[in-house]
């Protein structure tokens, strides 16, 4: 690309090129003739058009801005309206017990944080719950006593105010009254004729000084709000309703008498813009005014177009001579750059010099920048990659000089190095004190992992922690070959060990292994660390085992205690199909096969033997156990688990409730097909006056049989299910069709009464509410 380059250019060497003419003519028609034409433009138009566009342009921008404003304020006004309409606000906090229901205390404290949040203008989101026992979220919980009565003094007003939502300006400072925050109101319960308290959104004065003040661009003018009918002023510059100026004003607008227009005022020597209007507010309309002096406005274009003429003519004539001057000095490089070139080839004629340089270094940037980019964000994952294989086993094929080749070109300094591999294996995902549940594996791991890599860096100049998502987690240590490690490691350890029991409430095992000088040797380390967690106490409790001086696979003569007569007992009731028994049998072996001194690998391979024996019995019975697991592998995924909550879990839930729900089902299955048209009977007659007699001679049994076997088939009772399937059809009717409520009790099988009894009941409101509030949702 570089050599077609040079002889795109070689026509351009023998003179001056076309960049140059081109330049030239350029550098004196920018610098001259513009500069002139332009004054002459400004000085004319801006005796008054100018002014007069400016001014218009002034009115509109106020008029955007204005609307602006008023969406905003729009925007609070229905974000207050949406959670008081909450069932977080509900009847049930009239007289709620908020300390004994602490739940439900940090639930309503975590909303009106999120309220608060939800807008920048807002200072305070807070809820008052009135009555004989007072509370008040300001967002944090405070019951209202004797000593903070002053406090609700200032909050049980704002809960007899005319409206259901109103703006205000309130005092929420017994000691300083006439410190007043802006401040939106509305009632709750939402659309309750009797409230019992009020949501409130105190907004930071300051920001809503801001606010005012993008009606103002300028600085010496004046901005505020006013309510029309009420009390409520807001200004931009903290002035109050009587000062001279905005007292000024409000009589001018009202002696125009309209609701929105502009117009020019003197006062104190200068001539101001004045625009005003209305912005709409929940049951009384604001006027907004804006005032700015008109000097900041027009004064400095007449300036400018005076001064631009004057010096244009001045410049014109230097234009020229400096035009021909720097010309040459730009091109000087241009030149430079062809000749570094060099060549010869087909000329461009639409393409000159300073052109192609430019787009041939265009192309070399982004080149330069996407490759750099992407080295940066794919190193860690190479390095992760790279890892995983090493210990994993992949690379061993590689030599010493390959792999220690490759860790250099990852950026490690792997000369005169010795290797120490740490294994950590999390347990106590279940227990009591923990802050986990099921299934929050990858979570916790990824935790640990940070936790593990932040510690590191602090004993460790080079490590390198591999996150394998399962509870576990490996580090690779590049240590100088000379380096003591241990009192490190082992320094690291206890921190990490009480960084984990403190934060994540889990317990660790961790295995260091013995340090390598080969990397090759790494894979073997790493299996042998791996192995030696497996041979860890089965207890809850934390363990560090150092391979350089712990006999960590223990005493290998100790005899295996493993619970033959409750293995033969759990069989004979899983036969018998006494699933209790069978599950207290379990235990029961577990806690043999666990008892103190046990090491996970020998509860781990007790377990796998106890799961090949269930699995005969079941294939005894004739059962296929693939069809049953649904081709599940059981035994790995019993091997990865290792905490006994969770085997005995495990087993109960993938092995003992499968093979009892198949010995059930084939009894029950008649059972269900009865159900199954007693639900359709019902189905296809829920608009008739069914009883449990009716259906039962439908299905061809008794009542009493019928009903023990709803339930026991559809947890629900007869009637319950019933009314349930009414009211999800009467709730249909409410929302998609305009049938009057009797007519809609009539489709469902109830009389009208009853039916607005029931529903109320079940619903916690009226049809008529139901209907109201699905269709403004």
């Amino acid at each position: 690309m570089k050599e077609g380059l040079a002889r795109s250019l070689s026509k351009t060497m023998g003179g001056q090129g076309r960049f140059y003419k081109k330049s030239l003519i350029t550098i004196f028609i920018v610098s001259g003739i513009p500069g002139l034409l332009m004054g002459v433009l400004v000085y004319w138009m801006a005796g008054g058009r100018v002014e007069s566009e400016l001014l218009q342009l002034h009115y509109r921008q106020i008029e955007q801005r204005s609307q602006n404003i008023d969406d905003q304020l729009g925007n609070l006004e229905l974000l207050l309206s949406h959670w008081a309409f909450d069932n977080k606000f509900d009847y049930s906090l009239n007289g709620f017990d908020f300390v004994r229901n602490f739940e439900r205390t940090q639930d309503i404290t975590r909303t009106l944080v999120a309220m608060q949040g939800s807008n920048a203008m807002v200072k305070h989101a807070e809820l008052y719950v009135g009555g004989t026992s007072s509370v008040l979220f300001n967002p944090e919980y405070m019951k209202i006593d004797n000593r903070t009565a002053a406090t609700a003094a200032r909050y049980e007003p704002l809960i007899h105010g005319q409206n259901t939502t109103y703006w205000t300006q309130w005092s929420f400072d017994a000691n300083r009254p006439d410190n007043k925050d802006l401040t939106l109101v509305h009632q709750v319960p939402g659309g309750s004729l009797k409230p019992f308290g009020v949501l409130v959104f105190r907004f930071d004065s300051q920001k809503v000084a801001n606010m005012l003040n993008t009606l103002t661009p300028y600085d010496g003018g004046e901005t505020f709000l006013i309510q029309n009918a009420g009390e409520l002023f807001v200004s931009a510059n903290g002035n109050t309703s009587m000062s001279p100026f905005v007292s000024a004003l409000r009589d001018k607008i009202d002696s125009l008498k309209g609701n929105k227009g502009s117009f020019f005022m003197d006062w104190k020597g200068s001539t101001y813009t004045v625009s005003y209007g209305s912005l709409a507010r929940i049951a009384e309309d604001w006027t907004y005014v804006s005032a700015s002096p008109i000097s900041s406005i027009t004064s400095p274009v007449v300036f400018i177009s005076k001064l631009i003429i004057t010096v244009s003519l001045a410049v014109l004539l230097l234009a020229a001579i400096l035009a021909w001057l720097a010309s040459r000095r730009i091109y000087l490089p241009v030149k430079r750059l062809v000749a570094m070139l060099g060549g010869s080839t087909t000329h461009h004629e639409h393409a000159d010099e300073f052109t192609l340089l430019e787009s041939k270094w265009m192309n070399l940037h982004n080149e330069s920048l996407e490759l750099n980019t992407k080295l940066t964000e794919q190193l860690p994952h190479l390095k992760d990659s790279f890892l995983h294989q090493l210990l994993q086993g992949y690379l061993n094929a590689y030599s010493e000089d390959d792999l220690r080749h490759r860790m250099e070109r990852f950026k490690w300094d792997v000369k005169q190095k010795q290797f120490v591999v740490l294994y950590v294996q999390l347990i106590g995902m279940t227990s009591m004190e923990g802050n986990f549940r099921l299934g929050e594996e990858g979570l916790v791991t990824f935790a640990a992992v940070n936790m593990i890599d932040e510690l590191a860096a602090q004993y460790f100049e080079q490590r390198h922690t591999l996150n394998f998502h399962d509870l576990t987690a490996g580090i690779l240590l590049i240590l100088p070959e000379d380096q003591c490690y241990m009192e490190a490691t082992q320094a690291f350890s206890d921190d990490l060990k009480q960084s984990i029991n403190r934060i994540l409430k889990m317990r660790m095992t961790m295995a260091i292994s013995r340090s390598v000088s080969l990397i090759s040797d790494v894979p073997i380390a790493f299996e042998r660390a791996k192995q030696a967690v497996s041979y860890r106490y089965f207890e809850n409790v934390n363990q560090i085992i150092d391979m350089e001086h712990d006999n960590y696979a223990g005493d290998e003569d100790m005899e295996l205690q493993y619970p033959f007569t409750q293995e033969r007992e759990l069989i004979q009731a899983l036969r018998t199909g006494k699933e209790g028994e069978a599950s207290e049998l379990l235990v029961s072996f577990l806690e043999v096969l666990t008892c103190k001194g046990a090491k996970e690998i020998e509860v781990q391979q007790g377990m796998l033997h106890l799961l090949g024996n269930v699995q005969h019995a079941i294939m005894v019975s004739g059962i296929n156990p693939n069809r049953l697991f649904k081709g599940a592998n059981l035994y790995e995924q019993l091997s990865q688990i290792r905490e006994s909550t969770r085997i005995l879990a495990w087993f109960q839930d993938k092995v003992l409730s499968p093979f009892m729900r198949e010995m059930s089902g084939r009894s029950d299955a008649q059972v269900k097909r009865i159900i199954e048209q007693a639900m359709i009977y019902l189905q296809n007659n829920y608009r008739q006056d069914i009883s449990l007699d009716n259906c039962a001679e439908h299905t061809g049994t008794n009542p009493f049989f019928l009903s023990r076997s709803f339930k026991q088939v559809t947890g629900k009772n007869f009637i319950d299910y019933l009314t349930e399937l009414r009211m999800d059809k009467a709730k249909e009717l409410l929302r998609d069709s305009e049938m009057r409520i009797n007519d809609v009790a009539d489709q469902v099988g109830y009389q009208h009464t009853y039916f607005n009894r029931i529903f109320k009941k079940l619903e916690g409101m009226t049809p008529t509410r139901y209907r109201e509030l699905s269709r403004t949702s």
